[in-house]
C-alpha cells in the first residue's frame, strides 16, 4: 500500500499549525516556561567532575513541556481538551499524549541558585557562586544559570577522636578499610555512606541498639594556608545511650511452630534442642527438622544477617502464612547486652482442594477449555512436606492452522502426584547450610493420555527425582538426576502410518519411546522490576538422555538399543535464552530476546524424540508465521496439511526478537515488534530437502514484523498480535524478501496477515 505524499504533507502541516496555536491559549499574565541551561566555570585542572555536573543540571526544575518534531503536541492536546465541547478525539489525545502546561510562575530562580551552591558545598566545592538571567520573548521565557566552581577541599587523614571504649576499638579496626583515603575530595554523601557502613559492620558484630546517628564527623580546615586541605575526625556523640554502645548476646531462643493468638498456654509442650525451645500444643512440626532452618545460636552475638536468613528459610518451607522473629532485651547487667529471640510461625491451612476452569492457549496454537483439579496436603509427615495430586482434562483445537491445513483436535487426560520435601533427600545424609533458602527435593509420578484428532493416541508414564532452590532473589536452580518418560503409541490411523513411512526420521522419533536421563535448569532473572532501567534474564537448560542406559546395554553385551523391550533415545540438548529490557520510562520498554538451542542425537538416535524437537512460528516465536510453518532450513512442504505439521520440526533453533511496548489507554497497551529465526536438522533427511544446518544458515532466516495489543491488568495479560512476513526462507534465493504490501487484496491478506492470540507476554 502506497501512502500519498500530499496527504502526509497535509497531516504534518496540520500538526505544525496546531502546535503554533498554543500561544493563544496561554493565559494573560503567564509565560510558558521553555527550560533552562547551566554554564559552569571551573578550573582547567579539575578532574572527576562529570557526576557533579550531572547533579547540578538535575537541579534545574521544573521540567518544561516536551516537544515532538519541534512542536508542543502534548500541550496542544491539553489545551484542545479544555474547550467547552472537546469531543472524543480531543479527549483521547489528551489522555494519551496531553501535558499540563508549565508556566514561568512555577519557576524560582533564586531557590535554584541556592540549591546549586548547596550541592557544590556538599561535594566539597566551597566559596563558589551562582547567578541567573531570565529571557522573556512574547509568551515564552527561559532561564540561563551560571555557576563558578573553585578547587575542592582534599582529605589529608582520618582519625578516631578517642579509643577508650570497646566499641571504639572496634570502630578503629573498621575504619582501616574505609574508602576515605588521603587525597579524597570532601563529600557529604561519602561521609554518610561511611557512617552507614560502620553502622552495618557494628550491627553484624552484635551491636543491636547502635545507630549511625551516634557517629559524628568533624573536619578541620585550618591545617594549611596555601592549599585547600582538611583533616577528618570521627567520634561518638557524648550523649549516645549506654545500651547503644554494647554488643548483645542471644541467651534464649524460642520457636512456636503452631502459633495462634487463641492458643492456650497451659496446653503447650516444650522440647529443648541445641539451645532452642520448641513450644507447641498440638504436635505440628518435628523440632529436629525445624531446627535445621534456624541459623542463630544460643550464646552467640546478635547477627542481623543470620536473623534475616533464618526468617527467609522458614518462609521457604511453604507451610507458613506468617513468620515473625522478635527480639526482647533481658534484664541482665554486665559488659554485654542480652536478648531473647522468639520465632512465631503461623501455619497455612493443612488441606485444600482447588478447581480451575481454564481457557487454554498454548504456544503450538492449540486452544480450548480445560479443567484442573488440585488436592494439596501440607506438612503431611510433620516435616514441612507437601503432597500434591493434580488431575486434568482438556479439549483443544488448533487455531490459525494455515492454508489447506485441517484443524487438528486434541483430547488430553492427566494424573500427576508430587511429593516435595523442604530439604535435601539423598542416599547419604547431607547437613546443608544454604544461606538464602533450603533446597527442596521433589519426587513426581504421573501418567497422560493424548488423542490427537484421530491420527494417533499416546499413553505416557513419567517420573522424576530432583532438587530445586533459589541461590538468591535472582538465581534459580533445578536439577533432576532421574527423569524417565515412557511413551507408547497405542493406536495410529492409516493416514498417520503413511506420514511415518514417508519420513524415517519422524518414525524413529516416535519409536524411541523410552527417554531416561538427567536435566538441569538455571535462571537468572532481573527483568520483572519495571523501575529498573536495565533488566535482563539469562536461562540455561541442559538435557542428557540415554547415556547411562547405553553404558548398561554395552556392559551386558546386548547392544540392541532397548530397555524393557522399549527403544531408548540418546541425545544431548542445550538451550540458551537471553533477554534484555530497556525501560526508558516506567511505562515504555524496549524488550529483546535471543534464543539458541541445539540437540545432538547420537549412537542409538538419528533425531531427537518428537517431544524434544524444536519448532518455529507462532505467538511465542516468529509471529508472522503460523505454528510449525517455518523450516527446517529452506524446506517447504509440497502440500500444507497435517503431514507438514509433523515434518516442520528440527534439532537446532535460533531466534531473535525485539519489541517496543508502550501504553495506550488505561489497561490497554500496544507493541511494535520484529522477529527473526528458523530451525534446522542436525543430520541430512531426504524427506526434508534443505533442512540440514549448513554454513549458509544465515540465508535461511525468516523475518516478520507487526503490531500488538495487550490487555494488562497487572497479574494477567491477554495478548493479540497481528504480523506480516518480511522474509520467507522457503522461497527461492533472490525472492525471499517481501516486495509487496497490498492490504486491499483478500488473497494477500489471507497469505500475509497472521493473527495470534495468547496469554502473557512473549518474553
Amino acid at each position: 500500500m502506497k501512502i500519498n505524499k500530499n496527504i502526509l504533507f497535509c497531516f504534518l502541516a496540520v500538526i505544525s499549525v496546531s502546535g503554533c496555536q498554543i500561544k493563544k491559549h496561554i493565559p494573560e499574565g503567564e509565560l510558558l516556561y521553555t527550560g533552562a541551561t547551566l554554564e559552569i566555570e571551573k578550573p582547567e585542572d579539575l578532574e572527576d567532575f562529570k557526576l557533579v555536573e550531572e547533579e547540578l543540571n538535575a537541579l534545574l526544575s521544573p521540567e518544561p513541556n516536551s516537544k515532538f518534531l519541534g512542536m508542543y503536541f502534548g500541550l496542544w492536546a491539553h489545551y484542545k481538551s479544555e474547550k467547552e465541547k472537546p469531543g472524543f478525539i480531543n479527549r483521547f489525545l489528551n489522555k494519551t499524549f496531553g501535558q499540563e502546561p508549565v508556566y514561568f510562575s512555577q519557576v524560582n530562580p533564586s531557590r535554584t541558585e541556592e540549591l546549586i551552591l548547596n550541592r557544590l558545598e556538599s561535594r566539597g566545592f566551597f566559596y563558589g557562586s551562582a547567578s541567573s538571567e531570565v529571557n522573556r520573548k512574547e509568551k515564552f521565557a527561559d532561564v540561563k544559570y551560571a555557576a563558578k566552581v573553585s578547587h575542592p577541599y582534599v582529605l589529608t587523614e582520618l582519625q578516631l577522636d578517642r579509643d577508650s571504649l570497646q566499641i571504639e576499638h572496634e570502630i578503629q579496626e573498621i575504619i582501616q578499610h574505609t574508602e576515605l583515603k588521603a587525597g579524597s575530595r570532601f563529600d557529604i554523601n561519602t561521609l554518610n555512606q561511611e557512617r552507614d557502613r560502620i553502622d552495618a559492620v557494628l550491627k553484624q558484630r552484635g551491636y543491636y541498639n547502635f545507630n549511625n546517628d551516634y557517629l559524628i564527623f568533624e573536619a578541620d580546615t585550618n591545617i594549611s594556608d596555601s592549599a585547600r586541605l582538611f583533616k577528618l575526625y570521627l567520634r561518638l556523640k557524648t550523649n549516645a545511650p549506654e545500651n547503644g554502645l554494647l554488643p548483645y548476646q542471644v541467651d534464649q531462643i524460642q520457636v512456636f511452630p503452631n502459633y495462634s493468638l487463641d492458643e492456650s498456654g497451659e496446653k503447650l509442650d516444650t522440647v529443648s534442642l541445641e539451645g532452642k525451645e520448641f513450644i507447641q500444643g498440638n504436635f505440628v512440626f518435628k523440632p529436629k527438622l525445624l531446627n535445621d532452618y534456624i541459623l542463630i545460636e544460643q550464646g552467640k552475638r546478635y547477627d542481623p544477617t543470620k536473623s534475616r536468613l533464618s526468617s527467609n528459610r522458614l518462609s521457604s518451607i511453604g507451610n507458613y502464612k506468617f513468620v515473625n522473629l522478635r527480639y526482647e532485651e533481658l534484664n541482665k547487667k554486665d559488659s554485654l547486652g542480652h536478648l531473647a529471640a522468639s520465632f512465631y510461625l503461623s501455619p497455612m491451612t493443612k488441606r485444600s482442594v482447588r478447581a480451575e476452569l481454564l481457557g487454554v492457549s498454548k504456544s503450538n496454537n492449540f486452544a480450548g477449555p480445560a479443567l484442573n483439579l488440585v488436592y494439596r496436603n501440607r506438612n503431611i509427615f510433620h516435616g514441612g512436606e507437601t503432597f500434591n495430586v493434580t488431575g486434568n482434562i482438556g479439549y483443544e483445537i488448533q487455531i490459525a492452522g494455515g492454508e489447506n491445513r485441517s484443524k487438528l483436535q486434541s483430547l488430553q487426560l492427566g494424573l500427576k502426584a508430587d511429593l516435595i520435601f523442604p530439604r535435601v533427600i539423598f542416599f547419604v545424609p547431607i547437613k546443608e547450610k544454604f544461606s538464602y533458602s533450603v533446597p527442596k527435593t521433589k519426587i513426581s509420578l504421573g501418567t497422560e493420555y493424548l488423542s490427537r484428532g484421530g491420527l494417533y493416541r499416546l499413553n505416557s508414564f513419567l517420573t522424576s527425582y530432583g532438587y530445586f532452590w533459589n541461590a538468591n532473589q535472582f538465581a534459580y536452580h533445578e536439577i533432576n538426576p532421574i527423569s524417565v518418560n515412557i511413551v507408547n503409541l497405542s493406536q495410529s490411523s492409516p493416514e498417520f502410518d503413511e506420514i511415518l513411512e514417508n519420513n524415517p526420521f519422524l518414525k524413529k522419533s516416535f519409536e524411541q519411546s523410552f527417554i531416561a536421563g538427567i536435566n538441569y535448569t538455571f535462571n537468572y532473572n532481573k527483568i520483572n522490576d519495571r523501575f529498573r532501567t536495565h533488566g535482563y534474564f539469562f536461562g540455561l537448560g541442559l538435557d542428557f538422555s540415554g547415556n547411562t542406559l547405553h553404558g548398561i546395554d554395552k556392559l551386558l553385551g546386548k547392544g540392541d538399543g532397548k530397555v524393557l523391550g522399549l527403544e531408548y533415545a540418546q541425545y544431548a540438548k542445550i538451550d540458551l535464552d537471553f533477554r534484555y529490557h530497556f525501560n526508558f520510562t516506567n511505562t515504555q520498554t524496549i524488550a529483546t530476546r535471543l534464543f539458541a538451542g541445539v540437540g545432538f542425537p547420537f549412537n542409538n538416535s538419528s533425531s531427537l524424540p518428537f517431544s524434544k524437537q524444536y519448532f518455529s512460528g507462532g505467538p511465542n516465536s516468529i509471529r508472522a508465521f503460523r505454528i510449525r510453518s517455518i523450516g527446517p532450513g529452506s524446506y517447504k512442504p509440497e502440500v500444507i496439511d497435517d503431514n507438514s505439521y509433523f515434518d516442520q520440526s528440527g534439532d537446532i533453533r535460533l531466534e531473535g526478537n525485539i519489541e517496543y511496548r508502550f501504553p495506550m489507554v488505561s489497561y490497554l497497551k500496544g507493541a511494535l515488534f520484529l522477529d527473526a529465526g528458523n530451525i534446522w536438522l542436525m543430520n541430512e533427511n531426504e524427506a526434508l530437502p534443505g533442512g540440514k544446518f549448513s554454513s549458509s544458515w544465515w540465508k535461511e532466516i525468516a523475518m516478520g514484523t507487526g503490531f500488538g495489543l495487550r490487555v494488562d491488568i497487572e497479574f494477567f495479560v491477554i495478548r493479540f498480535d497481528i504480523a506480516t512476513p518480511l522474509r520467507k526462507p522457503f522461497l527461492p534465493e533472490g525472492e525471499r524478501w517481501g516486495n509487496s504490501f497490498d492490504i486491499g487484496s483478500k488473497t494477500w491478506r489471507k497469505e500475509n496477515l497472521i493473527f495470534n492470540f495468547a496469554i502473557g507476554y512473549p518474553f
